[in-house]
């Protein structure tokens, strides 16, 4: 009976703890940002393409380290908005346009219910570390190759 007893929190704590930090099953590319001074910079990136993979993005995850993100590809062109819902890990965002021009960047508060939206439509957002834009001199009006 021991046995029992002490078998049971332990599962229940792999069981909670697996639950609570999220392993990506999304595919991952290398992005390549071309910056104002003509220096390419790479960021490895989750590729989140459909609905499914997009409804997620970064919840519960606790480490997303530099140089890493995520890029949300959408169907058409549109005036998007994110929110931090669950999501712990102060992010920065990138809304991109279909010719691969970032035209805003923007922070994002941890677990903040408030949309952070896009100034124009664009096709795509690239969220990253909060503050990594800024550490590596990526501004608003810098290129993200379409490549991937």
């Amino acid at each position: 009976m021991r046995k029992i007893f002490f078998f049971i929190p332990i599962f229940f704590f792999i069981l909670f703890s697996s639950a609570c930090s999220p392993k990506s099953t999304l595919p991952v590319k290398k992005l390549v940002i071309t910056n104002s001074e003509n220096k390419e910079i790479t960021v490895k990136a989750e590729i989140a393409a459909t609905f499914e993979e997009r409804k997620n993005g970064f919840m519960f995850r606790q480490d997303i380290p530099d140089g890493t993100g995520m890029l949300f590809v959408f169907e058409e062109e549109q005036v998007l908005d994110f929110w931090m819902k669950n999501t712990p890990h102060p992010l920065s965002i990138a809304y991109i346009d279909k010719n691969g021009r970032i035209r805003d960047i923007l922070d994002m508060t941890p677990f903040s219910l408030a949309n952070v939206t896009s100034s124009t439509k664009v096709l795509y957002a690239l969220e990253v570390p909060q503050g990594w834009y800024e550490k590596v001199n990526i501004k608003v009006g810098d290129k993200l190759r379409l490549d991937f």
